[in-house]
């Protein structure tokens, strides 16, 4: 293999997620954290759709090592590690993030996207009306109360087959988005499981399909709706 010397070619092209961008993207993630890196790669492709992305330390470093999910159950100290980061906790590093952002940026728009226990957040922010819109894939912890506080636009993301995010929660919370009034899509996969709009084997074909598919769904819906 050959090539030429570099060029001015070499030096030109477009920078993904430049902080001139008044639309923003704050992404609340699983527990495994802002590390992970899933979730960079997620930012990343919402930085080259023209957002600026923020990804927070949401668990103050103790974000858990990425474990396989069947390999969960081995993790030590699990239950206190959730009663360290609970509500009370968590939420003032989500809204001190989120007054920074809008201080410092001085966003026309902000959408927040929210996986597993992330979402939570994205919901009680769209209930308290300090984001414009929000999208969250296979939510854990959200409480019936959370979602009727929600009018402004939502979209969801969920696994057919999800313990957390069951088929009546989906059910539930559909009546409830309705009832609001609120502007909404739920979209529901087949043959994924939670967690697969971030951790999903990228090797299995209709696995790959949901992930790419709930993200592309998300630009579209943060289009209409962030402006």
């Amino acid at each position: 293999m050959s090539s030429n010397p570099p060029g001015l070619c070499c030096l030109s092209g477009v920078k993904h997620g430049d902080k001139t961008s008044k639309k923003i993207i704050f992404v609340a993630t699983d527990i495994f954290g802002h590390v992970l890196s899933n979730v960079q790669l997620i930012a990343d492709d919402f930085a080259s759709q023209g957002y600026y992305v923020v990804v927070p330390d949401l668990f103050g470093g103790e974000a858990i090592p990425w474990t396989p999910f069947e390999k969960l159950g081995e993790v030590e100290g699990l239950a206190e590690w959730f009663d360290r980061h609970k509500l009370e906790v968590v939420e003032p590093i989500v809204d001190k993030v989120l007054s920074h952002v809008k201080q410092d940026f001085a966003p026309t728009s902000i959408g927040a996207v929210g996986y597993c226990l992330g979402a939570k957040y994205v919901v009680r922010l769209l209930g308290e009306k300090k984001i414009d819109a929000g999208a969250i894939a296979h939510p854990s912890y959200v409480t019936d109360d959370e979602v009727k506080k929600v009018t402004l636009p939502l979209n969801i993301s969920a696994a057919q087959n999800d313990p957390i995010f069951t088929l009546e929660n989906r059910v539930k919370t559909e009546k409830t988005l309705t009832k609001n009034g609120s502007i909404f899509e739920i979209a529901v996969y087949s043959g994924v499981t939670h967690g697969f709009a971030c951790r999903v084997d990228p090797t299995i074909a209709v696995a790959k399909y949901a992930k790419e598919k709930a993200f592309f769904s998300q630009v579209a819906f943060f289009a209409q709706y962030l402006k």
